[in-house]
């Protein structure tokens, strides 16, 4: 039976835990945290996450819980409109899932032939030629045919194996909530929740999880949120951050100031928005009989403008999933580098044009970027959603 060690119990680690322990291969999953939660908030998915959830064989449980996510539009402050709402084909309409309701369907799927570690910080990589790859927390060692290095951000595997790629900071900070239902604001009919407001450096999106009042014990209803603020992440407790929020977006239109009212600072998570500059030179380390991979944000971290850092960890999933069924094992890690980095390259600099346009400040700035962004907006999320459209996992 083949082998592999998977570091990282993020929503890519857990998809590609799966995928391969389904596949025959004995799998032991170490995550450096003293428990596997997700965080209490909500997870965009456009066409190409999907369509790999789906290559990975959890397509039913996604149905169960994603919410279509229509076209919104963009606004100012002053609720002037940037870009209209527009109909989107349905092959193009991404959903909106609650990341909670994502990660019991994913640990659903591990079955038992993972076994689970927890506690565990790697701090070592070994992936020579002739010699099997292998990973150590300092005390204890790991080997295995292959090693998916899904540990984030901060992959220590990648900073020993792909030195060159730098974690540097986007300049700016997200907050994220959801409000479950019951203490969601009641919005006139003519308010639709789905929207995004943009600011001077600041930003604000929103999305419904489900419907109101609907009995689905298969999901975490509520209204997802998300803003995003230029500068460093705010040190205060939530408590303050809340009301710092309420201050910022104060007088910006409906619904932005009775979603942060009904929000409590335990529902607030705070994350500093961090991206690889440059992205690793290889996806793939040939070592022994297999090797290493790089997958998720520790192979390509971006910021969140377009909602593909899990959709691009999913692709990672099943890829390698479809390549290792297709192909020898040493020849499946020359492939996946082959095909992710270029894909994820494409991506990435999609995200990077789209952070240029929200980042705009200054009188001049913003003038040029409002004036420009009915055409610039929708014409680099077509591009991007074209991209989505257009990936299907290898044959």
């Amino acid at each position: 039976m083949r082998t592999a060690v998977v570091v990282g119990a993020g929503l890519g680690g857990l998809a590609v835990a799966g995928t391969l322990a389904r596949s025959g291969w004995r799998v032991t999953l170490l995550e450096r945290a003293d428990r596997v939660r997700p965080e209490p908030t909500a997870v965009v998915l456009w066409p190409n996450g999907v369509r790999a959830l789906r290559a990975l064989g959890l397509g039913a449980g996604l149905d169960a819980i994603a919410t279509p996510l229509p076209d919104g539009g963009v606004r100012r402050p002053d609720g002037h409109w940037l870009v209209q709402p527009r109909p989107t084909p349905a092959e193009r309409t991404p959903v909106v899932v609650h990341r909670e309701d994502l990660h019991d369907a994913l640990i659903a799927g591990l079955g038992d032939q993972v076994e689970l570690r927890t506690g565990v910080t790697v701090r070592t990589v070994r992936a020579v030629p002739g010699e099997r790859p292998t990973v150590g927390d300092g005390r204890h060692t790991v080997t295995a045919d292959l090693v998916v290095a899904a540990d984030g951000t901060d992959s220590e595997i990648r900073r020993q194996l792909a030195p060159e790629a730098t974690v540097v900071s986007s300049g700016c900070a997200a907050w994220r909530a959801v409000i479950p239902w019951y203490r969601a604001p009641k919005l006139p009919d003519d308010q639709p929740v789905h929207g995004e407001t943009l600011g001077a450096g600041y930003r604000f999106v929103a999305a419904s999880l489900g419907e109101r009042g609907t009995a689905d014990a298969s999901r975490r209803g509520g209204i997802y949120w998300m803003a995003t603020a230029a500068g460093a992440p705010r040190p205060e407790p939530p408590e303050t951050q809340l009301a710092l929020l309420k201050r910022w977006y104060a007088g910006w239109p409906a619904p932005i100031a009775e979603l942060l009212d009904a929000t409590e600072a335990a529902d607030l998570v705070q994350q500093e928005i961090r991206e690889l500059r440059p992205l690793p030179r290889a996806y793939g380390f040939p070592a022994g009989p297999g090797g290493v991979v790089l997958l998720g944000d520790a192979a390509h971290a971006m910021p969140p403008h377009l909602g593909q850092g899990a959709c691009l960890a999913f692709e990672d999933a099943a890829t390698l999933s479809s390549l290792l069924r297709e192909s020898r094992l040493p020849d499946a890690v020359a492939a996946y580098d082959r095909l992710r980095r270029p894909r994820a390259a494409t991506m990435v600099r999609q995200t990077r044009r789209m952070s240029a346009v929200l980042r705009a400040r200054g009188r001049l700035a913003l003038r040029a970027r409002d004036a420009a962004l009915g055409t610039i907006s929708p014409r680099l999320r077509n591009t991007a959603a074209a991209a989505a459209v257009s990936w299907h996992p290898p044959a």
